[in-house]
């Protein structure tokens, strides 16, 4: 089966790569080991932002290497959302989560405080809006898609209950979200397979040159 897959990247990343030693994953790797070996691979599409080095100066930098390695591989695009980072002055309806060691909190806890919250806006329309159209227009008989996030509920709907095609979700976490799995024609767990998922370190880029993975991953 002709099949497209659509990773939602920061999902992905944030359900099932960070604080791992599995983030110099190959995606093409991973989904060829998830999927069952009639489905045809035909396109990745990558949905991402890239980000902003506010908070970790080095992230930026480790993104773009890896964002390198990925190019390397056939058939796989790459699609960019936007990446905000803002200062809010926001409610403390809890104590903060973090806070520097050094810094003792004054009593009583303040009710306000002046945080900096990260965002990442528009990739899951755009995987949204590609999954929707590539199935219209019969550019796959399969689709798979690697996220947990219930926004993408209606285009899933839309492919499978009006275009009448299969859709798989490759779910990142243990439990999948209800609704993205009553939607699903199958569910497949991915986490199993990210340690033998991994690109080779190095990686020879589409240059020739060497991509060498990024310290600490």
């Amino acid at each position: 089966m002709k099949t497209i897959v659509y990773v939602d990247g920061f999902n992905l990343y944030y359900r099932a790569l960070k604080g791992t030693n599995h983030k110099w994953l190959d995606l093409l790797a991973l989904c060829k080991a998830v999927l069952p070996a009639h489905c045809d691979i035909v396109g990745i599409n990558f949905y991402t932002a890239r980000i902003s080095g506010r908070i970790d100066p080095s992230s930026p930098k480790d993104q773009h290497v890896y964002l390198k390695a990925l190019k390397t591989l056939p058939g796989l695009q790459q699609h960019f959302g936007n990446f905000q980072v803002t200062d809010k002055f926001m409610f403390l309806s809890q104590p903060l989560a973090f806070r520097p060691a050094c810094v003792t909190l004054p009593v009583p806890l303040p009710r306000f405080a002046n945080v900096v919250k990260s965002e990442e806006k528009g990739s899951d329309v755009n995987l949204g809006v590609h999954l929707v159209r590539d199935a219209l227009l019969g550019r796959f008989e399969h689709a798979a898609v690697i996220t947990n996030d219930t926004d993408l509920c209606e285009p899933l709907r839309i492919v499978v209950q009006d275009a009448k095609l299969p859709l798989t979700l490759l779910t990142p976490v243990v439990k999948p979200a209800e609704s993205l799995r009553k939607l699903a024609t199958h569910v497949r767990h991915i986490t199993g397979h990210l340690g033998s998922s991994q690109f080779p370190d190095p990686v020879i880029g589409t240059d020739g040159q060497p991509i060498v993975k990024p310290a600490g991953w």
